[in-house]
């Protein structure tokens, strides 16, 4: 309970920039209300204007009918298109933070969560946030002025009566109260199988050459299907509680509507009470039906964006990417390794006392199975991951105090998996910090990585949306234009991660020379399972189970005919079959 009132509490300090606005939203559901109680008394006025026979009070009654309606809709205005104006900039502001924050969060929250799970807490939880706060409150201030409205209009003309409706206040508070806890268990559930369809739908968008290509429809068909129907079960589920909720406490109200009509249809308790005045009392008590239902089905709203606030502030409050650095030293690409290990959050161990010195300029090959800790290795230069103890040092500096964007800022790098964007070729060779490179740079990249050829034979030329992920650029043509991104960067470090695996025989001749090229004068590491692409490194390092098992160059390492010599057996055997 006292945790739901902190996020509610949070939720709401979200408003206070727009506290103008609520003073419109409340003035115009204050009139709203006003509406709903005059509509008892100009009941009361009709029907003593009918008793007393007064012809005046009658003419006026369609004039006053008309600017009770005329009110009423400038309310209704005023309230819902201001709370809507609060609603949307409240969903803006929560998907920038969140946004800002994703790009801040560490590698390790993105392989605890997937794509589909965070996509949906950015796009559906922020909207059912809105549940919690404005709309929310939009129904606790047009259907609580009411209900003030109306009871003290109640008690203005009888207070006795008035007192049998309070008394089934606590009854309906245990109802509300019950209901709360099964809504707000069912709303977590609810956005967690959301988070479930997310995932199978990107999944299965993003692979979907292999999807088709293995038969895998079927199989996607029903996993979708699964997670879709856990998601409608859940909902319905929410949905009866809701719609039990509702009932009961209306039929509460019935039962305390039925005993004030009783007891006000006893002469004592009426005593000198109009006719006007009597009908007005019971329109008033009957209206109140309407507002507190809608009061009563506010806590499914609440419920569920509390639950959707939840997972969205445990995003927001989630440690940053550690930035502690304040060096922004010129780096010429001297990189140590002093006893470097690392593991794992669930206590693998990746990295095992890591002992390695990379010269300026010197290019070192890593090779060794998957899994050796190639990847690893190259991960903790680039800060991706926090080796757990040694130090890694750059030009003599430790890299945890070198200023991250800095620190990347002097590292290219080219992957086996190529990222490309839904964006022009030009747009993704001058990425981010690229983007202001001119023309003559970017061509000139792009020609030092064999990709200019083929990118003026485009319909477009440089101009030429890529779509989702490049895909309808072959594999070698969509890494050219890693290698071009990485050579326009022009860093003093740069690290190749199976760069040339994605090229047919022809275009690696022509990359691995513009590769040869963009590695002089720069520390170049290669991560690397074809071994002839990296005979001319300056030392190649052997990997195993996190630790380095062999080191020196191609020749020295064939005559100790140890782990290398037998990897490179292996594959020119492979390569001669």
């Amino acid at each position: 309970m006292k945790r739901d009132l902190q996020v509610y509490f949070r939720l709401l300090s979200y408003l206070k920039g727009y506290w103008r606005i609520g003073l419109l939203v409340l003035l115009g559901y204050a009139i709203n209300a006003a509406t709903e109680v005059s509509i008892a008394q100009l009941i009361k006025y009709i029907i003593d204007a009918i008793n007393d026979t007064d012809q005046s009070a009658k003419n006026l009654f369609p004039i006053l009918i008309i600017s009770l309606f005329f009110f009423r809709g400038i309310g209704a205005f005023l309230g819902s298109y201001f709370s809507a104006v609060i609603s949307r900039n409240l969903i803006f502001t929560i998907r920038q933070q969140i946004f800002e924050k994703l790009v801040k969060l560490p590698t390790q929250y993105y392989l605890d969560n997937s794509s589909g799970h965070i996509s949906a807490k950015v796009i559906y939880n922020v909207e059912q946030v809105t549940a919690a706060s404005t709309e929310s409150l939009k129904t606790l201030v047009r259907d609580g002025l009411t209900v003030i409205g109306l009871l003290s209009y109640l008690f203005y003309i009888n207070w006795r009566l008035s007192l049998t409706i309070l008394i089934i206040a606590p009854l309906i508070g245990l109802v509300i109260s019950k209901a709360s806890k099964r809504m707000r268990k069912l709303s977590v559930q609810l956005q967690n199988t959301m988070g479930d369809v997310s995932h199978v739908v990107q999944e299965t968008v993003n692979g979907y050459s292999v999807v088709k290509g293995y038969g895998g429809q079927e199989y996607e068909r029903q996993r979708f299907r699964k997670y879709s129907l856990e998601n409608l079960k859940k909902g319905l589920k929410l949905v009866v509680v809701v719609s039990l909720n509702s009932p009961i406490v209306q039929l509460i109200m019935a039962v305390a509507m039925s005993v004030v009509v009783w007891i006000a249809l006893r002469p004592q308790i009426l005593g000198g009470t109009t006719a006007g005045e009597f009908v007005a009392f019971i329109t008033a008590a009957g209206l109140l039906s309407k507002p507190v239902k809608a009061l009563t089905e506010v806590n499914e709203k609440i419920q569920r964006g509390l639950a959707a606030a939840q997972s969205v502030f445990d995003i927001l409050d989630t440690p940053d990417e550690d930035n502690l650095g304040t060096l922004k030293p010129t780096i010429h690409g001297h990189i140590q390794f002093k006893n470097i290990s690392l593991s794992y959050p669930d206590g693998t161990q990746a990295l095992s006392h890591i002992n390695l010195d990379i010269q300026p300029g010197e290019t070192v090959a890593l090779v060794g199975r998957s899994g050796a800790g190639k990847s690893t290795l190259v991960n903790s230069i680039l800060r991706y991951q926090q080796h757990s103890s040694g130090e890694l040092l750059v030009d003599g500096d430790k890299i945890e105090d070198i200023e991250l964007l800095h620190l990347r800022h002097n590292i290219a790098i080219v992957n086996q998996q190529v990222i490309l964007f839904d964006r022009s070729i030009r747009d993704n060779i001058a990425y981010g910090e690229l983007a202001n490179a001119s023309e003559a740079e970017i061509v000139a990249a792009a020609k030092a990585a064999y990709a200019h050829d083929f990118i003026m034979e485009l319909p477009h030329g440089y101009d030429t949306m890529l779509g989702a992920n490049g895909l309808n650029l072959s594999g070698g043509q969509r890494q050219r234009i890693s290698i071009a991104r990485a050579m326009l960067k022009n860093a003093p470090i740069l690290i190749l991660d199976e760069a040339t695996s994605a090229l047919d025989n022809q275009s690696e001749h022509y990359i691995q020379q513009a590769l040869d090229r963009a590695m002089q004068g720069r520390t170049t590491i290669v991560i690397a399972h074809r071994l002839s692409t990296i005979e001319k490194a300056d030392r190649i390092v052997v990997m195993d189970h996190g630790q380095i098992i062999e080191e020196g160059n191609h020749q020295s390492l064939l005559l100790k005919q140890g782990a290398y010599a037998k990897l490179h057996q292996r594959q020119f055997s492979l390569d001669s079959e």
